[in-house]
């Protein structure tokens, strides 16, 4: 029993893959419609699986399977690995002899909102990239060739140009306060990553970002398609609607849709339909989604809704992923042009006019 509780108290804390987590659901799914018992397939899987994580966890579940508790139960003692969605999908499973189906349902979920991820992750990485390889080239520049032409400047008998002067100022601040910039820098990320988990300042950098241009029509997409076939998923798992709504808020990152699920939930609560409150939010949820919804909740046919509505919000979403390097490419081109144009024309000028000044 005691060597129980440590594994137990091991496990609990730690976390396994999306992979894994569709990896679970996909084959215990296919393993009870094939007629194996719940517990021989949840002894198959841990016998199929390389991760040691997923292994230790498995093992704590068949345990707790032999101990005569459900499924859901035995996934509710993970909750960094399965989350409040999942462990809900699987209790109403089990609840309505439905498990099978839910199981399903759950594994195209978490392949939907894994892709969805990837795609928007993918799609950040080529700015950045290009951004980051202009800042680390002009850093390169400042500390390791400026320096050497920054004696032949100071000694031309001409009056440097503002470039020339603010790009000596540069340098020479980065010769004598590197050290202090550089600490100051990562100590600003920090502090600037710690201050970004606390809730008012969290709410804010969300609103925010669902403004800004491109990214805010993505990460809106985003939450949107997230919010749509979670919920759809939970509908047709036969999960209430105003449960269904709690739980879908706890699968959303932004904070804004977050609360406004919240509200909604409320409302619903109240007896007041979802669209009614969608309509107030139209910037989060555009006036098609809360018209579509109002539409579902009419002919009894919700969860059909969302999944259209997720499909629609998906292939915006790999749409536009798919054009950004199109769309990004001038502006980064620009970016580049002018630290580089910068760079040239402070060294070039002083060189021109003491060339002048010789004739």
């Amino acid at each position: 029993m005691c060597a129980f509780v440590v594994r137990y108290s091991h496990t609990m804390f730690e976390q396994i893959s999306t992979i894994d987590k569709v990896f679970f659901a996909n084959n215990i799914s296919i393993m009870i419609k094939a007629g194996l018992p719940l517990r021989e397939a949840a002894a198959t899987l841990q016998e199929q699986t390389k991760s040691k994580v997923f292994k230790k966890i498995l093992e704590d579940i068949i345990k707790r399977l032999d101990n005569g508790e459900s499924l859901a139960d035995s996934l509710v003692r993970h909750p960094r690995s399965f989350s409040p969605l999942f462990v809900n999908i699987i209790r109403v499973g089990e609840a309505s002899g439905t498990l099978e189906e839910n199981l399903k349902y759950l594994a195209i979920q978490l392949e939907k909102s894994y892709d969805l991820h990837r795609k928007v992750k993918g799609a950040m990485i080529y700015p950045l990239l290009v951004l980051t390889s202009t800042f680390v080239l002009g850093g390169a520049l400042a500390v390791f060739i400026l320096p050497k032409l920054l004696p032949l400047f100071k000694s031309f008998d001409v009056q440097l140009p503002l470039p020339t002067k603010i790009l000596i100022w540069i340098t020479e601040t980065i010769q004598n306060h590197g050290f202090l910039i550089f600490g100051g820098l990562i100590i600003f990320i920090i502090l600037f990553t710690f201050l970004s988990r606390l809730k008012p300042i969290k709410k804010f950098n969300h609103k925010i970002l669902l403004r800004i241009p491109l990214f805010g029509r993505i990460s809106r997409s985003n939450n949107l398609a997230q919010f749509c076939r979670t919920l759809g998923v939970l509908l047709k798992s036969g999960i209430p609607i105003v449960q269904g709504l709690e739980i879908t808020s706890q699968t959303l990152k932004n904070m804004s849709y977050k609360e406004a699920i919240v509200e909604a939930s409320n409302k619903v609560q109240r007896g007041k339909p979802i669209s009614d409150h969608l309509k107030i939010k139209n910037f989060l949820f555009p006036i098609t989604v809360s018209k579509m919804i109002q539409v579902g909740e009419k002919t009894g046919n919700l969860e059909q809704t969302m999944f259209y509505l997720a499909e629609f919000y998906e292939k915006e979403i790999d749409n536009v992923t798919k054009n950004l390097s199109n769309i990004l490419e001038p502006i980064l081109l620009i970016v580049i042009g002018l630290v580089v144009g910068f760079i040239a024309i402070a060294i070039i000028l002083p060189i021109y006019k003491l060339t002048g000044g010789f004739q």
